[in-house]
């Protein structure tokens, strides 16, 4: 009879605790706050319209074929409005690995360890390999630093409520669409209670995801280093940006996980801190 009792126990004890667990339940989320398309589509126009100028460094951790061999990259970025940009990646040596130039829909990508260099209309970018590719997933990646997800003029959004994060569909036309062709969805971005956006999705014209973006490590532009987590809970929800960004291509190619480190903001760039004046 004992003997019978202390197998129960064995074999019940584990189910006792699982039951218990599940009256504990599921650590309650926040509740969402009442929110319109139009208040989100205005809370982007405002993150965006806050930053004129940036520059500071970045380091990304690579995995997969972007890079060949390469697995970290360390950088510079120099950004002006409207659409001026300019990366500078370097390998762990110390050795200059790209320079891209972005300049409205203009783009040059130099790859000076190849002795090559490509230039053109950025529809063409992905045609020019992975390092071309990696340049384009980090071009995402600060824009999403920025805040540059703010919709276009042409653009329409759908708000849908999905589990405990808000989800806005952003539609647009088709690259090389003209005339009444029909809006596609070219965008998701997932709000979380706090009205961050945490993640996205960029779809190309096909409907395929080219790539899924997470934001994370959210904490005023202006302190740039260490930032209490009190702080971060007690800052402006719209003078935040997210410091860890991590990009999922969407085509199986790698992902990269970029951080940013001493960003300065809103400060004087020189046609030739852009590269402009090559």
């Amino acid at each position: 009879m004992i003997l019978t009792r202390f197998f129960l126990v064995v074999l019940l004890g584990p189910l006792a605790l699982l039951a218990g667990c599940s009256v504990l339940g599921p650590k309650e989320e926040l509740p969402l706050k009442r929110v319109t398309v139009e208040e989100l589509t205005t809370l982007l126009r405002q993150r965006d319209a806050a930053i004129h100028s940036m520059k500071g460094l970045f380091s990304a951790k690579v995995r997969g074929g972007l890079i060949p061999i390469l697995s970290r990259v360390e950088g510079t970025v120099y950004y002006r409005r409207p659409n001026a940009l300019r990366l500078k990646g370097f390998t762990p040596f110390g050795g200059e690995l790209f320079e891209f130039v972005q300049a409205d829909d203009w783009y040059r990508l130099r790859l000076p360890m190849e002795g090559k260099m490509y230039s053109g209309s950025q529809a063409d970018l992905k045609d020019q390999g992975n390092l071309a590719r990696f340049s384009q997933l980090s071009t995402w990646a600060i824009g999403g630093l920025l805040g540059s997800n703010a919709l276009a003029r042409e653009e329409t959004a759908k708000l849908v409520l999905e589990r405990s994060r808000y989800r806005l569909d952003i539609y647009g036309m088709a690259r090389g669409a003209a005339g009444r062709s029909p809006r596609v969805l070219i965008r998701r971005l997932w709000f979380d209670h706090r009205l961050l956006v945490v993640q996205e999705d960029r779809l190309g014209g096909d409907g395929e995801i080219e790539a899924t973006i997470h934001y994370d490590d959210f904490r005023p532009l202006n302190e740039g280093g260490a930032v209490s987590s009190q702080a971060v809970a007690d800052a402006d929800a719209r003078s935040l940006r997210p410091f860890k960004i991590s990009l999922e291509d969407g085509r199986g190619e790698g992902a990269v996980q970029v951080t940013f480190h001493e960003m300065h903001q809103n400060q004087t760039i020189t046609a030739e801190d852009l590269g402009q004046s090559l």
